[in-house]
């Protein structure tokens, strides 16, 4: 059955477009936490973290089925819905962090980010983080190392600078714990120094707040706050990626940024504010947004439809009447411990780390070299699959396994995960 539809597939469709796994799963319905497929077998999800409340919410369903009986149109008409999602993200933020853009998708919110700070600038240079991936877009695929410097990219472009990725197990083992965020703010404000001297001033910081694609780095306490006071000071607008991040999923905090004590200029909201369905958003500070009000008129046909807006508001309300960043925090917890526990006994689990229901195991064939266990990593999320449990690889050597699932994953679920990577590593 499944040949016939890769097959489909391969004829329809382009074919950069990949498949997970060794032997594609042909998925045909999600609840919760899990996903079923067409022979009705069911997996636990424990990467999707795209349907950020459960997969098929019943709320989230009815809220969009509600609104679309009703209207669906541009944001050319006064509709109260919209304002209410504003008012509602607004209130989830930082005080200055109050004016909004919707949009459709993450890589849309990081490409008007981007309008944004150059227009309240005046200056087309970028600062990103070594790995980052904010997009699909073309301009977006220019600021993300983790696409351009991988198979079938190409250098650099000459307005994107590109710091070192504050990953404390990797790039600093040398730097003591206490003195690792001061080292890469310094390596980030060399960045950003050499850029001046060329005459390319940085007018951008662009950072994920937990770098996802770049190995689920947890960054050293206190690194993005730092890190965005050198580029405010080298006279950069600092905006903060919390498209795969935000909402809840930290746990500790609402937001990856706030958990590091960093106060953004611009926030860039994606995947989890619709669970699935194609909303997004960018908050900023009403100087940005005024600057960004030059005469030409900015217009997304879709970006903030009442039926999206319909949907935001029911994700906020979920979250808040389920608890799930609470149950985030202690399902977190538990799973860290878990995975610590599992790195003392296996050596071949370098790191764990991570937030929330944000967190990555790290394998490496040896502690001392770092040498990444690539082939390992992937034989560990074949083996999971088999078992009916969804995990995935990440980090630039493919060997870091990520865990970031629905916000209502919970401790069965978890301790049913960490057996499966138990018996997989020893195996």
């Amino acid at each position: 059955m499944n040949s016939k539809i890769i097959d489909r597939r391969e004829h329809l469709l382009g074919g950069s477009l990949s498949l997970s796994y060794s032997e594609p799963l042909h998925i045909v319905r999600g609840e919760g936490t899990y996903l079923f497929d067409v022979e009705g077998r069911r997996y636990l999800d424990c990467v999707n973290n795209v349907c950020h409340v459960g997969h098929c919410h019943p709320r989230v369903v009815r809220a969009a089925h509600e609104q679309m009986q009703r209207l669906n149109t541009n944001t050319r008409y006064l509709h109260e819905t919209v304002l209410n999602l504003a008012e509602r993200l607004s209130g989830k933020l930082p005080d200055h962090l109050n004016v909004s853009f919707f949009v459709c998708s993450g890589s849309e919110a990081n490409e008007l980010a981007l309008r944004l700070a150059r227009s309240a600038t005046d200056r087309r240079d970028v600062c990103v983080l070594e790995g980052a991936y904010h997009g699909s877009t073309g301009t977006l695929i220019e600021l993300s190392p983790h696409k351009f410097r991988g198979t079938g990219g190409f250098p650099a472009p000459d307005h994107v600078h590109v710091a070192p990725v504050p990953d404390g197990y990797r790039t600093a083992r040398e730097v003591p714990p206490p003195s690792r965020a001061a080292h890469f703010v310094d390596l980030l404000e060399t960045t950003l120094s050499q850029a001046a001297a060329r005459k390319r001033p940085i007018g951008t910081f662009l950072a994920e707040a937990m770098p996802g694609c770049a190995g689920q780095i947890d960054p050293p306490a206190g690194y993005l706050q730092q890190a965005f006071q050198v580029a405010r000071a080298a006279g950069a607008v600092a905006v903060a990626d919390e498209v795969q991040t935000g909402f809840g999923r930290m746990g500790s905090h609402f937001w990856a940024f706030e958990r590091q004590g960093a106060v953004p200029d611009v926030v860039t909201l994606g995947k989890p504010i619709g669970n699935g369905h194609p909303l997004a958003a960018v908050v900023t500070t009403r100087a940005i947004a005024e600057a960004f009000d030059n005469g030409m008129e900015y217009f997304n046909t879709f970006g903030g439809n009442p039926v999206s807006c319909a949907v935001g508001l029911a994700v906020l309300d979920v979250i808040e009447e389920e608890g799930l960043q609470e149950k985030a925090l202690a399902t977190g917890e538990f799973l860290l411990a878990g995975l610590r526990s599992l790195q003392r006994r296996f050596e071949i689990l370098g790191d764990v780390r991570g937030a929330g229901l944000f967190l990555g195991a790290e394998l490496v064939r040896d502690r001392e070299t770092l040498e990444p266990a690539d082939s390992e990593a992937q034989r560990l999320v074949e083996y999971a699959v088999q078992r009916g449990v969804l995990l995935s690889t990440d980090g630039p050597g493919r060997n870091v396994i990520k865990i970031k699932p629905p916000l209502v994953f919970s401790q069965a679920d978890a301790e049913r995960l960490l057996e499966t990577i138990e018996a997989g590593l020893a195996g």
